[in-house]
């Protein structure tokens, strides 16, 4: 298997507008980022993928882009990133950014000339037609907004505040990849590619059988050419990463967008558990490791990731965000830095944050559930119903502010913050980690410097063990010799693990664990609630 780089890093993930607000005014902001570079850089990570902060009226948090080659004035200004760039580049590590290609703002130059008149030369940059068909997007019943002045719809496959772009014009594309040069020539080292399998649609955009499974948004024929042609044009002049967001994907099609021998992306993010899998499932989360491993190793490169900005928090969502949460936390790290595929941490998980629940619909921010909210409750629906069956998933449970330490607000703002900070900080905040050798912090820490010093965590083969088991995700990692056996009880009851015996003759040492553990090395090992270990194996 080819090495390279950015095989062997790990992201860590910035939202910068809950990361840490320099100036008061209540928003995070790149000045905040680029004080708390050193924070990032002692965890460990080799790469920070920076959130949107291209010019953007922000309806959907820095999603709609109004002007490709400028900095929001919330997050600051082409001066501020520019030394956020230097300073990320000073302390060895690497930036990527937010390449949202598949829609702009409303408010974006193109569009306001395409909506002008039917002969506007940039009238074909977005899609209109006549009639609208039965398709919905996202954010909204229908992917089609009316424009009274030239009376036809346009296309939206979220916000109707976000029309999409029409790839199938050449100067759409050459729009992007000049953008995509702009950055690129600036120093940065990569993007990561927001909804990129969505760039082509269906021709003729026939109704679909079931609008309710908006598949049909996605990996439609004409995206391959696109991508290989962005690879063509301009990916392939620099020595960058690309990880693109992949909603709609099995492994055979993820192999097409990642394949080492296709020149379009280096990795993918896919959504079979974030998308699918409210909560824990870990029969059906070991038969999609399977499926993935089995599909992609020694032909491209997959991610490992249960929370971003678009999905709640680990410890909340699949772990137990009270009696046993660093527990429970460090047993997902554990899972996520020694599986095959390239770990990603989003901001907090690193202290084990947990999602929150507001009290009323006014104190949330999230558009995907406000308008969810808003359709449902106008069916004649229960609106206290509808709440709390939108609040598990609702994206706000992993965009409240980064909690740094006990005082007002966790330290994130000397202002009022956009967010609400969870009220949780006092007791889970960066300052209480860092003074805490136990803390959640420092088992991240150290799962990182493992797996820089362990090729057998990254370009190693991966073989399960306990298949049936209920509770227990049992695996091997092998690499030249050199074997780990990796236990995990994921649940928050204890578990007897019963490995077979041709491997438990073979433990040499104990690596890593959550708990302490004395002499219980053998066939038969109780684990504890959210209980992680790695063992070395004689081989």
């Amino acid at each position: 298997m080819k090495k390279t780089w950015w095989k062997e890093a790990v992201v860590y993930q910035v939202y910068w507008r809950s990361f840490y607000d320099s100036n008061g005014d209540g928003y995070g902001d790149l000045e905040g980022v680029i004080g708390k570079l050193d924070y990032i850089k002692d965890l460990g990570v080799d790469v920070v993928w920076l959130n949107p902060c291209y010019g953007s009226p922000d309806v959907d948090n820095g999603y709609d882009i109004a002007d490709y080659r400028s900095v929001m004035p919330k997050a600051g200004t082409m001066d501020t990133f520019e030394r956020l760039l230097q300073g990320v580049h000073e302390r060895g590590m690497k930036l990527i950014m937010d390449l949202v290609v598949n829609h702009t703002s409303e408010h974006h130059a193109w569009f306001q000339e395409s909506k002008s008149s039917k002969d506007n030369p940039k009238r074909d940059y977005y899609i209109w037609r006549k009639e609208p068909n039965n398709w919905r997007s996202y954010f909204a019943p229908s992917t089609w907004e009316y424009d009274e002045l030239t009376g036809e719809y346009y296309f939206h496959s979220f916000a109707v505040e976000q029309p999409d772009l029409n790839w199938e014009n050449p100067a759409v594309r050459e729009e992007i990849y000049d953008m995509m040069k702009f950055w690129l020539d600036k120093g940065i080292d990569g993007f990561r590619m927001d909804v990129i399998n969505l760039l082509a649609k269906q021709e003729g955009f026939p109704d679909a059988d079931n609008p309710l499974d908006i598949s049909y948004l996605g990996n439609n024929p004409g995206i391959h050419e696109y991508l290989q042609e962005m690879h063509e044009q301009v990916l392939r002049h620099y020595d960058v990463f690309t990880v693109g967001e992949i909603p709609f994907v099995t492994p055979e099609d993820g192999v097409l967008y990642v394949g080492e021998d296709r020149g379009e992306l280096n990795t993918l993010f896919h959504f079979e558990v974030c998308d699918y899998m409210a909560y824990w499932d870990l029969e059906r989360f070991k038969a999609i490791q399977q499926r993935w491993y089995d599909g992609m190793w020694g032909k491209g490169w997959n991610s490992q990731f249960l929370n971003n900005h678009d999905h709640t928090r680990i410890v909340t969502r699949f772990g137990n965000d009270s009696e046993y949460r660093e527990q429970s936390a460090k047993c997902f790290a554990t899972m996520i830095h020694t599986l095959p595929g390239m770990p990603y941490i989003y901001q907090g998980e690193e202290i084990g944050m947990t999602g929150i629940k507001y009290d009323s619909i006014d104190e949330y921010n999230d558009i995907a559930m406000k308008n969810k909210y808003k359709e449902e409750v106008g069916k004649g629906r229960d609106p206290e119903q509808v709440l709390t069956e939108l609040q598990h998933l609702s994206r706000d449970n992993s965009r409240t502010p980064m909690q740094w330490n006990d005082s007002p607000e966790g330290g994130f703002t000397s202002g009022t913050p956009w967010l609400q900070v969870n009220p949780n900080y006092a007791q889970i905040n960066v300052e209480q980690a860092l003074a805490n050798p136990d803390s959640v912090y420092y088992y991240y820490k150290e799962l990182i410097g493992l797996r820089k010093h362990n090729d057998v965590m990254i370009y190693g083969s991966y073989t399960t063990l306990l298949d049936d088991h209920k509770q227990i995700y049992a695996y091997k990692r092998e690499l030249d010799g050199k074997c780990w056996l990796v236990l995990l009880n994921i649940s928050d009851k204890a578990a007897v693990c019963e490995l077979p015996e041709t491997d438990a003759a073979g433990i040499k040492e104990l690596i890593l664990t959550n708990y302490p553990v004395e002499g219980q090395d053998g066939a038969s090992m109780e684990l504890r609630p959210y209980e992680a270990r790695v063992y070395s194996l004689n081989q």
